[in-house]
């Protein structure tokens, strides 16, 4: 599981990256290979689902749907 430390990041034991592996290509599977930066928005929204605590297949698939429907705020 992915802890946070004192803010920082400690990335995830390999289930748990095999998990959001498997969910971030099921969801990106109709994105265009050169659309990187959807498909990075859609990892970012996985692992910060992650960090809250939420690491259910259900909440990490609504997690990317939602990041597929909205652009990261730079784009806004």
């Amino acid at each position: 599981m992915v802890r946070a430390l004192l803010g920082e990041f400690v990335m995830p034991d390999a289930q748990t990256a095999a998990l959001l592996r498997a969910i971030l290509d099921e969801l990106c599977c109709d994105i265009p290979p050169f659309d990187v930066s959807t498909r990075t928005n859609v990892a970012s929204q996985l692992l910060a689902t992650v960090q809250q605590g939420r690491s259910s297949i259900e909440d990490l698939k609504q997690a990317g749907k939602v990041a597929i429907r909205r652009p990261p705020t730079m784009w806004r």
